[in-house]
Protein backbone atom coordinates (compact mmCIF):
# COMPACT_ATOMS: atom_id res chain seq x y z
CA UNK A 1 0.00 0.00 0.00
CA UNK A 2 2.87 2.39 0.75
CA UNK A 3 3.87 2.52 -2.94
CA UNK A 4 0.34 3.01 -4.27
CA UNK A 5 -1.00 6.54 -4.84
CA UNK A 6 -3.91 8.10 -6.70
CA UNK A 7 -1.44 8.76 -9.51
CA UNK A 8 -0.64 5.05 -9.91
CA UNK A 9 -2.05 3.45 -13.04
CA UNK A 10 -5.57 2.06 -12.96
CA UNK A 11 -4.17 -1.39 -13.72
CA UNK A 12 -1.86 -1.12 -10.70
CA UNK A 13 -4.69 0.06 -8.46
CA UNK A 14 -7.05 -2.71 -9.58
CA UNK A 15 -4.32 -5.34 -9.16
CA UNK A 16 -3.55 -4.08 -5.65
CA UNK A 17 -7.20 -4.37 -4.63
CA UNK A 18 -7.49 -7.88 -6.07
CA UNK A 19 -4.30 -8.92 -4.27
CA UNK A 20 -5.64 -7.35 -1.05
CA UNK A 21 -2.61 -5.11 -0.78
CA UNK A 22 -5.06 -2.25 -0.33
CA UNK A 23 -8.76 -2.34 0.44
CA UNK A 24 -11.37 -0.60 -1.67
CA UNK A 25 -12.11 1.56 1.36
CA UNK A 26 -8.48 2.62 1.68
CA UNK A 27 -8.27 3.33 -2.03
CA UNK A 28 -11.43 5.41 -1.83
CA UNK A 29 -9.99 7.41 1.07
CA UNK A 30 -6.92 8.25 -1.01
CA UNK A 31 -9.09 9.56 -3.84
CA UNK A 32 -11.47 11.45 -1.56
CA UNK A 33 -8.45 13.22 -0.07
CA UNK A 34 -7.34 14.29 -3.56
CA UNK A 35 -10.89 15.37 -4.40
CA UNK A 36 -10.98 17.51 -1.25
CA UNK A 37 -7.67 19.05 -2.30
CA UNK A 38 -8.37 19.79 -5.98
CA UNK A 39 -12.10 19.74 -6.69
CA UNK A 40 -13.11 22.93 -4.85
CA UNK A 41 -11.01 24.88 -7.34
CA UNK A 42 -11.41 22.76 -10.48
CA UNK A 43 -15.11 21.80 -10.17
CA UNK A 44 -14.72 18.53 -12.08
CA UNK A 45 -16.76 16.14 -9.93
CA UNK A 46 -20.38 16.99 -9.16
CA UNK A 47 -23.11 15.27 -7.14
CA UNK A 48 -20.40 13.75 -4.95
CA UNK A 49 -21.83 11.45 -2.27
CA UNK A 50 -19.09 10.32 0.11
CA UNK A 51 -21.41 8.31 2.35
CA UNK A 52 -22.75 6.23 -0.52
CA UNK A 53 -19.24 5.86 -1.91
CA UNK A 54 -17.98 4.52 1.42
CA UNK A 55 -20.85 2.08 1.55
CA UNK A 56 -20.02 0.95 -1.98
CA UNK A 57 -16.36 0.47 -1.07
CA UNK A 58 -17.38 -1.57 1.98
CA UNK A 59 -19.53 -3.80 -0.21
CA UNK A 60 -16.65 -4.19 -2.68
CA UNK A 61 -14.34 -5.37 0.11
CA UNK A 62 -16.97 -7.77 1.42
CA UNK A 63 -17.50 -9.21 -2.05
CA UNK A 64 -13.77 -9.73 -2.48
CA UNK A 65 -13.58 -11.48 0.88
CA UNK A 66 -16.23 -13.90 -0.36
CA UNK A 67 -14.35 -14.51 -3.60
CA UNK A 68 -16.88 -12.52 -5.64
CA UNK A 69 -14.78 -9.48 -6.58
CA UNK A 70 -13.69 -10.64 -10.00
CA UNK A 71 -14.59 -7.63 -12.16
CA UNK A 72 -11.77 -5.98 -14.12
CA UNK A 73 -12.32 -2.68 -12.30
CA UNK A 74 -13.22 -4.05 -8.89
CA UNK A 75 -12.84 -1.49 -6.12
CA UNK A 76 -11.82 1.45 -8.34
CA UNK A 77 -13.54 4.77 -7.50
CA UNK A 78 -15.54 6.02 -10.49
CA UNK A 79 -17.57 9.11 -11.41
CA UNK A 80 -19.81 8.83 -14.46
CA UNK A 81 -20.26 11.61 -16.99
CA UNK A 82 -23.35 13.60 -16.03
CA UNK A 83 -25.03 12.87 -19.36
CA UNK A 84 -24.83 9.13 -18.70
CA UNK A 85 -27.87 7.83 -16.89
CA UNK A 86 -27.04 6.13 -13.59
CA UNK A 87 -29.81 4.46 -11.61
CA UNK A 88 -30.30 6.03 -8.19
CA UNK A 89 -27.83 8.88 -8.84
CA UNK A 90 -28.69 12.46 -9.68
CA UNK A 91 -28.22 12.97 -13.44
CA UNK A 92 -28.70 16.56 -14.63
CA UNK A 93 -27.35 16.62 -18.21
CA UNK A 94 -25.98 20.01 -17.18
CA UNK A 95 -29.46 21.53 -17.51
CA UNK A 96 -31.64 23.27 -14.89
CA UNK A 97 -34.56 21.40 -16.44
CA UNK A 98 -33.18 18.14 -15.03
CA UNK A 99 -31.30 19.29 -11.94
CA UNK A 100 -33.40 17.07 -9.66
CA UNK A 101 -33.64 14.00 -11.92
CA UNK A 102 -32.78 10.64 -10.31
CA UNK A 103 -33.11 7.87 -12.96
CA UNK A 104 -34.36 4.39 -12.16
CA UNK A 105 -32.28 2.49 -14.74
CA UNK A 106 -28.65 2.40 -15.87
CA UNK A 107 -27.85 2.97 -19.50
CA UNK A 108 -25.74 0.24 -21.13
CA UNK A 109 -22.29 1.81 -20.75
CA UNK A 110 -23.01 2.44 -17.05
CA UNK A 111 -24.39 -1.07 -16.62
CA UNK A 112 -21.15 -2.52 -17.96
CA UNK A 113 -18.79 -0.34 -15.94
CA UNK A 114 -20.76 -0.89 -12.73
CA UNK A 115 -20.80 -4.60 -13.50
CA UNK A 116 -17.00 -4.57 -13.61
CA UNK A 117 -16.96 -3.64 -9.92
CA UNK A 118 -16.37 0.11 -9.68
CA UNK A 119 -17.27 2.12 -6.59
CA UNK A 120 -19.51 4.97 -7.72
CA UNK A 121 -18.66 8.30 -6.07
CA UNK A 122 -20.60 10.83 -8.15
CA UNK A 123 -20.75 12.39 -11.62
CA UNK A 124 -18.41 14.50 -13.75
CA UNK A 125 -19.39 17.94 -15.00
CA UNK A 126 -20.58 18.63 -18.55
CA UNK A 127 -21.75 21.51 -20.71
CA UNK A 128 -25.50 21.81 -21.14
CA UNK A 129 -26.71 18.60 -22.84
CA UNK A 130 -23.06 17.92 -23.76
CA UNK A 131 -23.21 20.63 -26.43
CA UNK A 132 -19.88 22.34 -26.97
CA UNK A 133 -16.24 21.68 -26.14
CA UNK A 134 -16.10 23.88 -23.04
CA UNK A 135 -17.59 22.60 -19.79
CA UNK A 136 -19.92 25.04 -18.04
CA UNK A 137 -23.60 25.06 -17.11
CA UNK A 138 -26.10 26.86 -14.88
CA UNK A 139 -26.42 23.94 -12.46
CA UNK A 140 -22.80 23.46 -11.39
CA UNK A 141 -20.75 26.21 -13.05
CA UNK A 142 -17.47 25.91 -14.97
CA UNK A 143 -14.85 23.16 -14.86
CA UNK A 144 -11.29 24.53 -14.96
CA UNK A 145 -8.13 23.15 -16.49
CA UNK A 146 -6.00 21.14 -14.01
CA UNK A 147 -2.76 22.43 -15.54
CA UNK A 148 -3.81 26.11 -15.60
CA UNK A 149 -7.10 26.83 -13.77
CA UNK A 150 -7.55 30.05 -15.73
CA UNK A 151 -8.14 27.91 -18.83
CA UNK A 152 -10.85 25.62 -20.18
CA UNK A 153 -10.74 21.88 -19.48
CA UNK A 154 -12.47 21.30 -22.81
CA UNK A 155 -15.67 19.37 -23.27
CA UNK A 156 -18.08 17.91 -23.30
CA UNK A 157 -16.27 15.31 -21.17
CA UNK A 158 -14.36 18.14 -19.51
CA UNK A 159 -15.19 17.17 -15.94
CA UNK A 160 -14.08 13.61 -16.66
CA UNK A 161 -10.75 14.57 -18.24
CA UNK A 162 -10.02 17.14 -15.53
CA UNK A 163 -10.80 14.74 -12.67
CA UNK A 164 -8.63 12.11 -14.30
CA UNK A 165 -5.66 14.41 -14.90
CA UNK A 166 -5.88 15.74 -11.33
CA UNK A 167 -5.83 12.23 -9.82
CA UNK A 168 -9.39 12.42 -8.48
CA UNK A 169 -10.35 9.22 -10.35
CA UNK A 170 -8.20 6.49 -11.97
CA UNK A 171 -10.40 6.13 -15.09
CA UNK A 172 -13.25 8.05 -16.69
CA UNK A 173 -16.05 7.53 -19.17
CA UNK A 174 -17.29 9.99 -21.76
CA UNK A 175 -19.07 10.41 -25.06
CA UNK A 176 -18.08 12.01 -28.35
CA UNK A 177 -20.08 13.61 -31.14
CA UNK A 178 -17.88 16.47 -32.29
CA UNK A 179 -14.79 15.73 -30.21
CA UNK A 180 -16.11 15.40 -26.66
CA UNK A 181 -13.67 12.63 -25.71
CA UNK A 182 -10.74 13.88 -27.78
CA UNK A 183 -10.81 17.63 -27.11
CA UNK A 184 -10.76 17.48 -23.28
CA UNK A 185 -8.08 14.79 -23.45
CA UNK A 186 -5.93 17.22 -25.42
CA UNK A 187 -6.67 20.15 -23.11
CA UNK A 188 -5.98 18.18 -19.90
CA UNK A 189 -3.04 16.09 -21.04
CA UNK A 190 -4.69 12.65 -20.92
CA UNK A 191 -5.71 10.00 -23.47
CA UNK A 192 -9.18 9.96 -25.02
CA UNK A 193 -10.56 7.51 -27.58
CA UNK A 194 -13.51 7.92 -29.91
CA UNK A 195 -14.03 4.24 -30.83
CA UNK A 196 -15.19 2.91 -34.18
CA UNK A 197 -18.92 3.17 -34.73
CA UNK A 198 -20.51 0.17 -33.02
CA UNK A 199 -17.55 -0.59 -30.77
CA UNK A 200 -19.22 0.73 -27.61
CA UNK A 201 -22.97 0.18 -28.08
CA UNK A 202 -25.55 2.59 -26.71
CA UNK A 203 -28.88 1.74 -25.10
CA UNK A 204 -31.45 3.08 -24.59
CA UNK A 205 -31.39 5.56 -27.47
CA UNK A 206 -34.20 7.43 -29.18
CA UNK A 207 -32.81 6.31 -32.56
CA UNK A 208 -30.62 3.19 -32.67
CA UNK A 209 -29.66 4.07 -36.26
CA UNK A 210 -28.31 7.52 -35.37
CA UNK A 211 -24.56 7.20 -35.50
CA UNK A 212 -22.79 10.48 -34.76
CA UNK A 213 -22.34 10.19 -30.98
CA UNK A 214 -20.47 7.30 -29.34
CA UNK A 215 -19.43 6.43 -25.80
CA UNK A 216 -15.83 5.75 -24.94
CA UNK A 217 -12.96 5.78 -22.42
CA UNK A 218 -10.52 8.31 -20.99
CA UNK A 219 -7.35 7.42 -19.06
CA UNK A 220 -3.95 8.75 -18.09
CA UNK A 221 -2.18 6.20 -20.29
CA UNK A 222 -3.03 3.94 -23.22
CA UNK A 223 -2.87 0.71 -21.22
CA UNK A 224 -5.46 1.95 -18.75
CA UNK A 225 -7.66 3.20 -21.57
CA UNK A 226 -7.58 -0.24 -23.17
CA UNK A 227 -8.60 -1.79 -19.84
CA UNK A 228 -11.68 0.43 -19.62
CA UNK A 229 -12.50 -0.18 -23.28
CA UNK A 230 -12.43 -3.93 -22.60
CA UNK A 231 -15.32 -3.38 -20.19
CA UNK A 232 -17.29 -0.97 -22.39
CA UNK A 233 -16.96 -2.76 -25.74
CA UNK A 234 -18.74 -5.78 -27.16
CA UNK A 235 -22.07 -6.70 -28.75
CA UNK A 236 -25.45 -6.43 -27.08
CA UNK A 237 -28.80 -7.61 -28.49
CA UNK A 238 -30.37 -4.25 -27.62
CA UNK A 239 -27.95 -2.40 -29.91
CA UNK A 240 -28.34 -3.65 -33.51
CA UNK A 241 -25.30 -1.77 -34.86
CA UNK A 242 -22.85 -3.13 -32.27
CA UNK A 243 -19.67 -4.70 -33.61
CA UNK A 244 -19.31 -8.38 -32.85
CA UNK A 245 -15.83 -8.42 -31.30
CA UNK A 246 -15.92 -9.13 -27.55
CA UNK A 247 -14.50 -6.45 -25.28
CA UNK A 248 -11.95 -8.89 -23.87
CA UNK A 249 -9.77 -8.42 -26.98
CA UNK A 250 -8.70 -5.07 -25.49
CA UNK A 251 -7.90 -6.43 -22.02
CA UNK A 252 -4.32 -7.69 -22.50
CA UNK A 253 -1.47 -5.21 -22.00
CA UNK A 254 -1.00 -2.98 -25.04
CA UNK A 255 2.29 -2.52 -26.87
CA UNK A 256 3.19 -1.79 -30.46
CA UNK A 257 5.84 -0.76 -32.98
CA UNK A 258 6.12 2.31 -35.19
CA UNK A 259 8.77 0.82 -37.49
CA UNK A 260 7.44 0.20 -40.99
CA UNK A 261 4.21 2.18 -40.54
CA UNK A 262 3.04 4.35 -43.44
CA UNK A 263 2.09 7.58 -41.71
CA UNK A 264 0.29 10.58 -43.19
CA UNK A 265 0.64 13.86 -41.29
CA UNK A 266 -1.61 16.83 -42.00
CA UNK A 267 -1.87 20.00 -39.96
CA UNK A 268 -4.90 21.43 -41.77
CA UNK A 269 -6.54 18.75 -43.96
CA UNK A 270 -5.66 20.64 -47.09
CA UNK A 271 -6.84 24.02 -45.85
CA UNK A 272 -10.09 22.89 -44.17
CA UNK A 273 -8.74 23.76 -40.70
CA UNK A 274 -7.54 27.02 -39.20
CA UNK A 275 -5.02 25.83 -36.60
CA UNK A 276 -3.16 27.86 -33.99
CA UNK A 277 0.55 28.08 -34.80
CA UNK A 278 1.51 26.57 -31.42
CA UNK A 279 -0.60 23.48 -32.19
CA UNK A 280 0.84 23.27 -35.71
CA UNK A 281 4.32 23.17 -34.21
CA UNK A 282 3.44 20.16 -32.03
CA UNK A 283 1.80 18.24 -34.88
CA UNK A 284 4.74 18.93 -37.19
CA UNK A 285 7.04 17.70 -34.43
CA UNK A 286 5.36 14.30 -34.57
CA UNK A 287 7.13 13.63 -37.88
CA UNK A 288 10.48 13.35 -36.11
CA UNK A 289 9.12 10.86 -33.59
CA UNK A 290 7.70 8.59 -36.30
CA UNK A 291 10.76 8.83 -38.54
CA UNK A 292 13.17 8.19 -35.66
CA UNK A 293 11.21 5.01 -34.87
CA UNK A 294 11.44 3.75 -38.44
CA UNK A 295 8.09 4.82 -39.89
CA UNK A 296 7.76 6.37 -43.34
CA UNK A 297 6.05 9.77 -43.16
CA UNK A 298 4.57 11.96 -45.83
CA UNK A 299 2.28 14.98 -46.00
CA UNK A 300 -1.06 13.56 -47.13
CA UNK A 301 -4.71 13.65 -46.21
CA UNK A 302 -8.06 12.28 -47.40
CA UNK A 303 -10.56 14.58 -49.08
CA UNK A 304 -13.10 15.53 -46.41
CA UNK A 305 -14.57 18.64 -48.03
CA UNK A 306 -18.13 17.34 -47.63
CA UNK A 307 -17.61 16.66 -43.94
CA UNK A 308 -18.58 20.11 -42.71
CA UNK A 309 -22.05 20.11 -44.27
CA UNK A 310 -22.53 16.47 -43.31
CA UNK A 311 -21.73 16.98 -39.63
CA UNK A 312 -23.65 20.21 -39.20
CA UNK A 313 -26.73 18.85 -40.93
CA UNK A 314 -26.80 15.63 -38.90
CA UNK A 315 -26.03 17.45 -35.65
CA UNK A 316 -28.86 19.93 -36.15
CA UNK A 317 -31.25 17.13 -37.15
CA UNK A 318 -30.25 15.09 -34.10
CA UNK A 319 -30.53 18.05 -31.71
CA UNK A 320 -33.94 19.03 -33.03
CA UNK A 321 -35.20 15.46 -32.66
CA UNK A 322 -33.83 15.22 -29.12
CA UNK A 323 -34.57 18.69 -27.77
CA UNK A 324 -36.99 20.45 -30.14
CA UNK A 325 -40.09 19.90 -28.05
CA UNK A 326 -38.26 20.74 -24.83
CA UNK A 327 -36.98 24.00 -26.33
CA UNK A 328 -40.49 24.93 -27.47
CA UNK A 329 -41.77 24.40 -23.93
CA UNK A 330 -38.80 26.12 -22.21
CA UNK A 331 -37.36 28.65 -24.69
CA UNK A 332 -35.50 30.60 -22.00
CA UNK A 333 -33.83 27.59 -20.38
CA UNK A 334 -31.27 26.80 -23.09
CA UNK A 335 -27.97 28.55 -23.74
CA UNK A 336 -28.29 30.60 -26.96
CA UNK A 337 -25.71 28.63 -28.99
CA UNK A 338 -27.52 25.34 -28.28
CA UNK A 339 -30.95 26.86 -28.93
CA UNK A 340 -29.73 28.14 -32.30
CA UNK A 341 -28.36 24.71 -33.18
CA UNK A 342 -31.68 23.06 -32.29
CA UNK A 343 -33.67 25.61 -34.30
CA UNK A 344 -31.42 25.04 -37.31
CA UNK A 345 -32.81 21.52 -37.39
CA UNK A 346 -36.37 22.80 -37.76
CA UNK A 347 -35.69 23.92 -41.31
CA UNK A 348 -34.12 20.70 -42.55
CA UNK A 349 -35.98 18.66 -45.15
CA UNK A 350 -35.87 14.97 -45.87
CA UNK A 351 -33.70 15.80 -48.87
CA UNK A 352 -31.20 17.58 -46.59
CA UNK A 353 -30.86 14.59 -44.29
CA UNK A 354 -30.66 12.19 -47.23
CA UNK A 355 -27.89 14.32 -48.74
CA UNK A 356 -25.96 14.25 -45.46
CA UNK A 357 -26.15 10.47 -45.22
CA UNK A 358 -25.13 10.07 -48.87
CA UNK A 359 -22.15 12.33 -48.20
CA UNK A 360 -21.31 10.34 -45.12
CA UNK A 361 -21.19 7.22 -47.24
CA UNK A 362 -18.84 8.98 -49.63
CA UNK A 363 -16.62 10.12 -46.77
CA UNK A 364 -16.42 6.58 -45.41
CA UNK A 365 -15.42 5.29 -48.82
CA UNK A 366 -12.78 7.99 -49.21
CA UNK A 367 -11.26 7.00 -45.88
CA UNK A 368 -11.25 3.34 -46.88
CA UNK A 369 -9.38 4.18 -50.07
CA UNK A 370 -6.98 6.49 -48.22
CA UNK A 371 -6.04 3.73 -45.81
CA UNK A 372 -5.08 1.38 -48.65
CA UNK A 373 -1.98 3.56 -49.01
CA UNK A 374 -1.48 4.63 -45.41
CA UNK A 375 -1.74 2.91 -42.03
CA UNK A 376 -2.29 6.00 -39.91
CA UNK A 377 -3.49 9.60 -40.24
CA UNK A 378 -2.04 12.19 -37.84
CA UNK A 379 -3.90 15.48 -37.23
CA UNK A 380 -4.35 18.14 -34.58
CA UNK A 381 -6.85 17.10 -31.92
CA UNK A 382 -7.95 20.62 -31.09
CA UNK A 383 -7.21 23.57 -33.35
CA UNK A 384 -6.25 25.69 -30.33
CA UNK A 385 -4.52 25.21 -26.97
CA UNK A 386 -6.74 25.53 -23.88
CA UNK A 387 -8.39 28.96 -24.05
CA UNK A 388 -9.50 31.26 -21.19
CA UNK A 389 -12.26 29.66 -19.13
CA UNK A 390 -14.36 32.84 -19.17
CA UNK A 391 -14.93 32.46 -22.95
CA UNK A 392 -17.67 30.22 -24.33
CA UNK A 393 -15.44 29.30 -27.27
CA UNK A 394 -12.39 30.79 -29.04
CA UNK A 395 -13.43 33.98 -30.82
CA UNK A 396 -10.59 33.73 -33.33
CA UNK A 397 -7.66 31.59 -34.45
CA UNK A 398 -4.61 33.30 -35.91
CA UNK A 399 -6.71 36.44 -36.29
CA UNK A 400 -9.49 34.66 -38.21
CA UNK A 401 -12.91 35.05 -36.59
CA UNK A 402 -14.86 31.95 -35.55
CA UNK A 403 -18.46 32.55 -36.58
CA UNK A 404 -20.05 29.79 -34.47
CA UNK A 405 -19.18 27.64 -31.47
CA UNK A 406 -18.50 24.74 -33.85
CA UNK A 407 -15.92 26.35 -36.15
CA UNK A 408 -12.90 25.61 -33.96
CA UNK A 409 -13.90 21.94 -33.53
CA UNK A 410 -13.51 20.88 -37.18
CA UNK A 411 -10.36 18.83 -36.58
CA UNK A 412 -12.44 16.41 -34.53
CA UNK A 413 -15.86 16.52 -36.15
CA UNK A 414 -14.59 16.00 -39.70
CA UNK A 415 -13.31 12.63 -38.43
CA UNK A 416 -16.59 11.93 -36.60
CA UNK A 417 -18.52 11.65 -39.86
CA UNK A 418 -16.07 9.12 -41.31
CA UNK A 419 -16.92 6.52 -38.63
CA UNK A 420 -13.21 5.82 -38.03
CA UNK A 421 -11.67 5.41 -34.57
CA UNK A 422 -9.57 8.34 -33.38
CA UNK A 423 -7.46 8.80 -30.27
CA UNK A 424 -5.94 11.91 -28.74
CA UNK A 425 -2.57 11.30 -27.10
CA UNK A 426 -0.55 13.91 -25.16
CA UNK A 427 2.26 15.00 -27.47
CA UNK A 428 3.64 18.33 -26.37
CA UNK A 429 3.12 21.66 -24.68
CA UNK A 430 2.89 25.26 -25.72
CA UNK A 431 5.63 27.68 -24.64
CA UNK A 432 3.31 28.54 -21.72
CA UNK A 433 3.17 24.89 -20.65
CA UNK A 434 -0.39 24.11 -21.83
CA UNK A 435 -1.03 20.51 -22.99
CA UNK A 436 -1.43 19.77 -26.69
CA UNK A 437 -2.68 16.42 -27.94
CA UNK A 438 -2.22 14.88 -31.37
CA UNK A 439 -5.09 12.99 -33.02
CA UNK A 440 -4.36 9.57 -34.52
CA UNK A 441 -6.91 8.06 -36.92
CA UNK A 442 -7.10 4.47 -38.19
CA UNK A 443 -9.49 2.51 -40.43
CA UNK A 444 -12.92 1.60 -39.10
CA UNK A 445 -12.71 -1.43 -36.83
CA UNK A 446 -8.96 -1.07 -36.25
CA UNK A 447 -9.29 0.06 -32.64
CA UNK A 448 -6.77 -2.45 -31.25
CA UNK A 449 -4.22 -1.41 -33.87
CA UNK A 450 -4.81 2.24 -33.01
CA UNK A 451 -4.19 1.54 -29.32
CA UNK A 452 -0.96 -0.30 -30.17
CA UNK A 453 0.28 2.67 -32.20
CA UNK A 454 -0.68 5.06 -29.41
CA UNK A 455 1.17 2.89 -26.87
CA UNK A 456 4.25 2.88 -29.10
CA UNK A 457 4.14 6.68 -29.29
CA UNK A 458 3.73 6.85 -25.53
CA UNK A 459 6.84 4.71 -25.15
CA UNK A 460 8.78 6.74 -27.71
CA UNK A 461 7.95 9.96 -25.88
CA UNK A 462 8.89 8.45 -22.54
Amino acid sequence: MADLTVDSTAREQAAAVRAKKISARELLDLHLARIAERNPELNAIVSLDEDRARQGAKQADEALAKGEGTGALHGLPFAFKDTHVVAGWRTTFGSPLFEDLVPEQDELIVERVRGAGVVVIGKTNVPEFAAGSHTFNKVFGTTLNPVDPSRSAGGSSGGAACALAAGMVPLADGSDMGGSLRNPASFCGVVGLRPSLGRVPQWPHYNQWETTSVGGPLARNVGDLALLLSVMAGPDPRAPQALGDPGVVFAPPVSGELAGLRVAVSTDLGGLLEVDTEVVSVVEGSRQVFEAAGASVDAAHPSLTEGDDTFRTLRAWHFQAMFGRLLAEHPDDFKPSLADNIRAGEHLTGADVARAYAQRTTLSEQMREFFTGHDLLVLPTSQVPPFPADQEYPAEINGKQMETYLDWMRACYLITVTGCPAISVPFGRTPDGLPVGVQLVAPHGADRFLLEVAAAIEAALG
